[in-house]
């Protein structure tokens, strides 16, 4: 029990930076006053920390000057004058820090069981205490280290080293399953908050499945939160875009015998694939960082990439107003992103303003709750099909004049295949612009416009994978 009360430790810590204050600065880098088991010792590392703001001397007699005599007996502030000061202060503060983590994790126990037994709340509301509780003790644990400029200019150029090895491939990271939407990003990369964003019936679950597909079909294991459809569903639509059989035949099981051999050797082929699908229709960012760090223990799994459809309809964890919620939620996926070291990929709905403008193309500002998405988002993506609107304006005209008793033939010219833009109206490290697509319809398959001359993305991803398993390089981040 001894482990998790240094009171000794900590007398000395605190006598040392009396004696050598130029230490507080590396000092309050690792720990914070709540560190402090000691009550009275909390309140001297305040002081410290209050007189550092200020830019005043951390002596006796200053911290004596903001000592509340009613909070604090003048024994203690003797007992660390008097306590030896040491030389290694690092090891000692690890250890006060290591003592603080435990305490932590002690008093979780006993939230445990409060929760769990003594609380009438449900078992799920009981998991997210838990999970939210040691969320937090294992980020309050993680201590950053500034990089000096050798270490970053070393790191750069092993970076544009092996991208020179590639043969300057434009795919870097995860592809996103078409040729020119790699070369505009480079693949979706280790840490990447990806926002995929759209109005109802503009295809974008239809496009994160065909993203999923195609990284699944190059072995990558891919974790798909859905929170508006079943995975039956998601499996229709999947196989429909694999098999290029119409998705209103796999709902009714209209199919000849060569449909049902394309089928069959489909499932097969799926059922190798690492594809995990979390229906349940009620999420919160603590529940989900959970599910995906116990897939990621298993390294055979090789999760690359976490879909979420959508982010709006995740929940939050407190009793807050539902823009902080959003902003909560947000900032956490990016985190996990970061943490899991592979992309995040969250769809967004969009506000219905867009509907009332002459040019419905989307914007950053008509995300849902946009303020803390637009900020976290490493790249925002948006997916527009003008012949939507067109049915749509078309319908509604014809609806008029029979109302009127007037007649009205829709010029709109249903078309199996319609052109879709897939506008990038963020992207932290590239460039902005418009990816053109087409888009099947009765398959709800995006693909590579048929004009444009592609190069297997398979023999690209190969490559890079081959130099990714040589060495792992960590960039600073660029904002």
């Amino acid at each position: 029990m001894d482990s998790i009360y240094r009171v000794n430790i900590e007398r000395a810590v605190l006598s040392s930076i009396l004696f050598n204050p130029e230490e507080f600065e590396n000092i309050i880098e690792v720990l914070k006053a709540k560190d402090f088991y000691l009550l009275a010792h909390q309140k001297i590392f305040e002081i410290m920390i209050n007189l550092y703001n200020d830019d005043m001397p951390l002596d006796e007699e200053f911290i004596r000057k903001r000592v509340n005599t009613k909070d604090l007996d003048d024994s203690i502030l003797i007992e660390i004058l008097l306590a030896n000061p040491i030389t290694n202060t690092s090891a000692y503060v690890k250890e006060i820090k290591d003592a603080s983590i435990k305490r932590e994790l002690s008093t979780l126990a006993t939230t445990i069981k409060r929760v769990s037994i003594e609380e009438d709340i449900s078992a799920n509301e009981a998991l997210d205490t838990v999970q939210g509780e040691l969320y937090k003790i294992s980020t309050n644990s993680i201590n950053s280290e500034l990089k000096d400029m050798v270490q970053i200019t070393d790191d750069t150029l092993s970076y544009i080293k092996k991208m020179k090895e590639l043969g300057n491939k434009h795919l870097i990271g995860e592809t996103t399953g078409f040729y020119d939407l790699d070369k505009k990003t480079t693949g979706f990369n280790a840490g990447d908050l990806v926002i995929i964003a759209a109005r109802p019936a503009m295809g974008k679950t239809a496009l994160v499945l065909n993203m999923a597909l195609k990284n699944i079909e190059l072995n990558k294991g891919v974790v798909l939160f859905s929170l508006e459809m079943p995975s039956e569903q998601l499996m229709l639509r999947l196989l429909s875009a694999k098999t290029s059989i119409p998705l209103q035949n796999l709902r009714k099981g209209d199919l000849n015998d060569e449909q049902w051999s394309r089928l069959t050797n489909a499932f097969d082929d799926l059922s190798t694939k690492k594809l995990f699908v979390d229906d349940g229709g009620s999420l919160n960012i603590n529940q989900l960082r959970s599910r995906v760090r116990k897939l990621a223990q298993n390294e055979d799994n090789n999760i690359s990439m976490v879909i979420i459809d959508y982010l709006q309809l995740m929940q939050g964890t407190g009793n807050k107003d539902r823009h902080q919620e959003v902003s909560d939620i947000s900032r956490g996926l990016k985190l996990l992103a970061r943490e899991m070291k592979i992309p995040v990929i969250a769809l967004s709905q969009l506000n219905r303003g867009l509907e009332s403008r002459p040019d419905k193309r989307p914007m950053l500002s008509d995300i849902r709750e946009s303020g803390s998405i637009e900020q976290d988002a490493d790249i925002i993506m948006f997916v527009y099909r003008d012949d939507v609107y067109k049915e749509r304006d078309e319908a509604r005209k014809e609806k008029e004049a029979k109302d009127k008793g007037d007649e009205y033939k829709s010029k709109f010219l249903h078309k199996s295949v319609e052109e879709a833009e897939i506008i990038i109206g963020k992207q932290r490290n590239g460039p902005i612009g418009t990816v053109k697509l087409d888009f099947h319809k009765n398959l709800t398959k995006f693909i590579d416009k048929e004009n444009d001359s592609s190069a297997p993305i398979e023999t690209i991803y190969e490559s890079v994978a081959d130099i990714q398993k040589e060495t792992h390089i960590e960039l600073p981040d660029i904002i």
